[in-house]
This record gives C-alpha cells, sequence and structure tokens, in this order.
C-alpha cells in the first residue's frame, strides 16, 4: 500500500501538497519552529503543534477569567497598550515590509492579537444580558458553538473533499482543481456535515468510558471515506458499513499508524518541514490506499451491501466502450474539424484568442465567443473520454449539467475597441469614487484624490484593462488569474508612484508606509488584496456586464462618447502636466512629513 501510495503522491504532488495545507489550516492545525512561533508563547518547545483554535481559545478564556474576577479595566489597559506598542514599534521607514501603524489590515493585525475584538464582544453581550455572570455563560456557549459548527461544516466537509480527491488520484491521471466544488455539485454539502456530525456525537458518548472510546475511533474511521465516495448514503448506514468494514482491521489499522512513528521523529529533526513537505500528503495516500483495500475485502465480505458501495469508477478505470457511448457527444466535436465563424481568420481571431479584443464583424465576434466556450467545456469531457480525469457523467449522482454557468456568464466574450476605452473610464470613475469616498467616511471632508483635476484615476482604468487584455488566456483558472492580477496590479501601482515621484520633484500621491506587509510605502498587502479582489470581480463580473450594456448602444453613439471622453481626458493630462492636483489629502501626509523630519534630523 505505500509503495501504491508513494506512486499517486509523486503523480500529484504539488497538488495533494496543497490539498492538505488547506485541510491543514482550515482544521486549526499547523507545525511550526521555534523561530516562526516564538512571539505565540515565552515558552515554546523546538517542536510545537500549534493550532489556531488553541490560540483563539486561550485568549478567550484569559479574557474572561479576567472579567469574571472583576479585573475588567485591567485587561482594556493590557489591549489599549498592546495595541499602542504594536503601532509604536512598526519603524516608520519606507523600507519597512511590516508596518503595523496605518491602514485597515494593520488595526486588524493589532486588535486580532491584542484580544480587542474578544473584549468588544464580551462587553456587547453584558450590555444585552445584564450581568457579567450570564455574559460569560452565553460566551463561552456561543463560542463552543461556533467553533464545533465550523469544524463540523467547515473544517469535517472538507476533510472529506479532500478524500474524495485523493481517491480520484489512484486511478486518474489529472484530478483538476475544481473538484473542491464536488460536494456542492452533488448537492450533498450539509448531509455530509450532518452525518460527520453524528457520528462524532457516537465517539463523544464512547469516549465516555475511555476504552470504548479508543475502540470507537477506529470503528468509525471510515466514515469520512464512505462519504466521499457515497455522500447520498445515510448517515446511519455510513456508521454501520465502517464498523463492519473495520472489523478484525483495528489492531492493524493502528499498526499502519504506528508505522508513521520513523516520519513523525522526522518531522520533529526538521523542526515540521517534512511533515508539511511530505508527511502529511503521504500519510492521506496512504489511508486512501487502505480504504480501497478495505472496500474491495468489505465487497466480498458484505455482498448484501455492494449497493452502498456505488461508484465503482472511482476505483476502476471505465472501459473504453462505456465512456464513447455516455461521452458520444464529445467523441463526435473532437472528431469534427475545429469551427471558425467567418470574418474571424487572421489578425482578428489573433487578437480575440490572445488578448480578447475584437475587430471584426459583430455577428462573427459573437459566433467566435460562443465557439470559445464550447471548447472550454469540451476539454473537460475529452479528458474524461480518454480516462485522464473522473469521469463526471458516470458518477451515480449525475453532474453533467453542473458546469453551464461557466457559459451563462460569459466572462470568455471579446470586448470590442471602443467597449474597451469606455471600461476604462467606467473603472477609472469606481476607483475615484472609492478613493474620494473613502477620504469622506474617514475625515469628513471631500477631497480631490489623483494627479488629475478630473473625476477619474487612470490608475485604476488602466489596472482594469491591463487585467482583461493581458490575463485574457488564463480566465478560465481563476486562481492562477487572481494571482496574476495582484502581481499586475502591484507592478502598476508601484511603478506609477515611481514615475509620478521622479517626473514630480519628489511628490507623492499615496504612502503606504506604516501599513502591514507594504514596499518601499508604494504598495502593500492590503491595497494588493482589494486589487486581486476587485480585478476579479472586474474580470468575471464587471467587465461582462458593462459590455453587455455598450453592446446594445447604437454604434455611432458608443464611438462619440468615447471620442468625447478622450479628448476631455487629453486635455485633463496637457493641464495636469504642468499643474498637478496637490494639497492636502493628495499629498500632504503626516508620514511624508516625518520622514523629512527624520531625514533633516
Amino acid at each position: 500500500m505505500k509503495a501504491d501510495a508513494k506512486k499517486v503522491l509523486k503523480r500529484h504532488y504539488f497538488l495533494f501538497l496543497l490539498l492538505c495545507l488547506t485541510a491543514s489550516l482550515l482544521g486549526g492545525e499547523l507545525v511550526m519552529s521555534q523561530t516562526a512561533g516564538q512571539n505565540i508563547t515565552e515558552d515554546m518547545t523546538p517542536q510545537t503543534r500549534v493550532t489556531f483554535t488553541d490560540a483563539i481559545v486561550t485568549s478567550f478564556f484569559d479574557i474572561v477569567m479576567d472579567v469574571a474576577s472583576g479585573k475588567e479595566e485591567e485587561r482594556k489597559q493590557q489591549i489599549q497598550e498592546a495595541e499602542e506598542r504594536y503601532a509604536a514599534e512598526s519603524p516608520e521607514s519606507g523600507t519597512e515590509i511590516f508596518g503595523r501603524s496605518r491602514g485597515v489590515l494593520a488595526s486588524a493585525v493589532n486588535k486580532l492579537l491584542s484580544g480587542a475584538y474578544l473584549m468588544t464582544l464580551l462587553v456587547g453581550i453584558r450590555s444585552l444580558v445584564g450581568t457579567d455572570e450570564a455574559a460569560v455563560v452565553v460566551m463561552l456557549l456561543g463560542a463552543l458553538a461556533l467553533l464545533y459548527l465550523f469544524q463540523i461544516f467547515v473544517a469535517g466537509v472538507c476533510r472529506t473533499v479532500v478524500i474524495r480527491m485523493f481517491l480520484e488520484g489512484r486511478c486518474y491521471e489529472k484530478v483538476p482543481g475544481q473538484r473542491i466544488w464536488f460536494l456542492l455539485r452533488v448537492k450533498k454539502w450539509c448531509h455530509v456535515a450532518v452525518a460527520n456530525f453524528v457520528a462524532g456525537v457516537f465517539l463523544t458518548l464512547w469516549s465516555l468510558t475511555l476504552i470504548g472510546g479508543i475502540i470507537k475511533s477506529y470503528s468509525y474511521h471510515l466514515v469520512p471515506y464512505i462519504l466521499a465516495e457515497n455522500p447520498a448514503i445515510k448517515v446511519l448506514d455510513a456508521i454501520t458499513l465502517s464498523r463492519k468494514l473495520m472489523k478484525g482491521h483495528k489492531w492493524e489499522c493502528f499498526l499502519l499508524e504506528l508505522s508513521f512513528l520513523g516520519w513523525d521523529l522526522l518531522g520533529i529533526i526538521t523542526l515540521g518541514l517534512s511533515n508539511v513537505l511530505f508527511t502529511a500528503p503521504y500519510k492521506m495516500a496512504v489511508f486512501g490506499e487502505y480504504y480501497a483495500r478495505l472496500r474491495r475485502l468489505g465487497l466480498e465480505a458484505y455482498p448484501e451491501n455492494t449497493h452502498f458501495f456505488n461508484d465503482r469508477y472511482l476505483f476502476e478505470k471505465a472501459d473504453r466502450s462505456i465512456l464513447q457511448a455516455e461521452y458520444s457527444d464529445t467523441a463526435k466535436e473532437c472528431a469534427a474539424e475545429p469551427v471558425t465563424p467567418p470574418g474571424t481568420g487572421g489578425i482578428s481571431r489573433f487578437l480575440a484568442e490572445a488578448f480578447g479584443v475584437s475587430i471584426g464583424q459583430k455577428e462573427a465576434m459573437q459566433a467566435l465567443e460562443k465557439e470559445q466556450g464550447r471548447r472550454f467545456l469540451l476539454e473537460y469531457d475529452k479528458k474524461a473520454l480518454e480516462g485522464k480525469i473522473y469521469p463526471t457523467r458516470l458518477h451515480p449522482i449525475p453532474e453533467k449539467h453542473k458546469r453551464k454557468w461557466v457559459v451563462s456568464l460569459n466572462y470568455l466574450r471579446c470586448y470590442s475597441a471602443w467597449s474597451v476605452v469606455l471600461i476604462f473610464f467606467a473603472m477609472s470613475f469606481v476607483g475615484w469614487a472609492w478613493e474620494v469616498g473613502l477620504h469622506l467616511i474617514a475625515d469628513g471632508t471631500f477631497v480631490n484624490r489623483g494627479v488629475l483635476h478630473g473625476p477619474w484615476l487612470p490608475i485604476y482604468g488602466t489596472g482594469s484593462v491591463m487585467m482583461l487584455l493581458l490575463l485574457n488566456r488564463f480566465r478560465r483558472k481563476p486562481v492562477l488569474e487572481f494571482v496574476l492580477a495582484v502581481a499586475l496590479c502591484g507592478s502598476v501601482e508601484y511603478f506609477t508612484s515611481v514615475y509620478l515621484e521622479f517626473v514630480h520633484n519628489g511628490t507623492r500621491w499615496w504612502d503606504y508606509t506604516g501599513y502591514f506587509l507594504n514596499l518601499n510605502g508604494r504598495i502593500c498587502a492590503e491595497g494588493l488584496l482589494v486589487f486581486g479582489i476587485g480585478g476579479m470581480a472586474i474580470i468575471y463580473v464587471l467587465a461582462p456586464f458593462l459590455d453587455g450594456l455598450f453592446r446594445r448602444m447604437p454604434p455611432k453613439l458608443l464611438m462619440a462618447a468615447g471620442v468625447v471622453l478622450l479628448l476631455f481626458f487629453a486635455a485633463d493630462q496637457i493641464y495636469s502636466s504642468a499643474h498637478p492636483n496637490t494639497g492636502k489629502g493628495i499629498t500632504d501626509y503626516e508620514t511624508c512629513i516625518l520622514r523629512e523630519e527624520v531625514a533633516a534630523g
């Protein structure tokens, strides 16, 4: 089993590594070295298993006990001093990447570490219930309920999803990332959560007998694996089936777990590095093989339960004839010559496929968009037909029509040149309104943000257009699209800052000094996260929506609107090059003044 598991792990290493890291984070457990975790406690051992849940619960109980013992004011004072210390210890230097004196993210980090959020919650609950004792009880029960619900509906279900993807990786060359939505597509997420909950309740009750809890932990060991194969199985049937499969194999399972002792010791020696990079995904792969073995034995020993093992093609590849019958439409489309809509050849087709820009006839471009969407779905079905990925059409719960939303959003469309121009101005205005609005809310005053005098911030429009055009080929891969959008927007913002500072004798129109994770005060993690999320919204929602509106406009009106805006924009550029928009709230920052004073001193 271990030899087979290593082959599977080698084939899907990076995917399995990412899955295990994600499951570990959601489950609350990380392995950190002494250096990485030295700020969490003062008595860290060289190898400490640190959990997010443990950290939150520890801080939570400390605050609750202080309030219950009448030390609320002392705790508030400690929290305030901690937040002030975090901000004061953040060097006011443009090169300090871990600034924590300005920005929403820095404030959130400071409040989270100081316990301010938990104290605010406790005070709020006390104001509702009236007494400290009742507030403590309500908060304890509420916290336990939230943690338990998270473990059931998020962490537990995600573990089942990870198991499913590991099992698919046993037989198939590829496991598409979109398989993480498996339970949502078959509408069994809540059912799996309830099944895990019931199994957990049973195990908790058995744990009251001590020995019974240890035995039953092995009896129920296969419940998440059974749910990964058959998410529609009844809860008690899953538990009963797990008990039957583990009958006579509990000691064997214990020995299998014990066989990883050497790897666990290596994890201690390497300060957890080997656990993260190899042991965790290796264990998951081995236990996937173990379930496949017990399933095979179960089919022989319990033929009356064969209908529960209903996902045959999760453990063996379907015959070529079966795949061809189920994917007959895919076979025909693959055999047919690629469709090239008339009027979309040559340079028109190159621009459409490379940058998503259309310069051909309207009808021809719409036909090309439809063809691109069809080919996108065809790629997935073609891999299933070839036996490279799990054939979702052969799953007992049909998934055949679950991916039509991809085409309905129509984000694979091509944008006309004038549509791109109007999207540029629309996003430039949205960016201007965003920054003006933030300043208005924070300071209560209207400030015309940006270098130009008009109601637009071209850096937002430029970033939006660049994402639409340069990242066009990656629209089918949202995760990669997000990462590239963050990198692209960060580069645009950084070098725009350098350019403006150079052209205007050192004047800055933004400065992120003091923000958490900033680079020379020109970009920061907080802003890049907003750009990434905003970029995804633009690519997959806003730009297609705006383009749909622009397509309804008469072509001459669309062109006239674009020309007028370009003329006003050019005039603003010429005027602002000599008389840039400056002043309080635009180029004047306390941090800039502080930097000048430090430099002068």
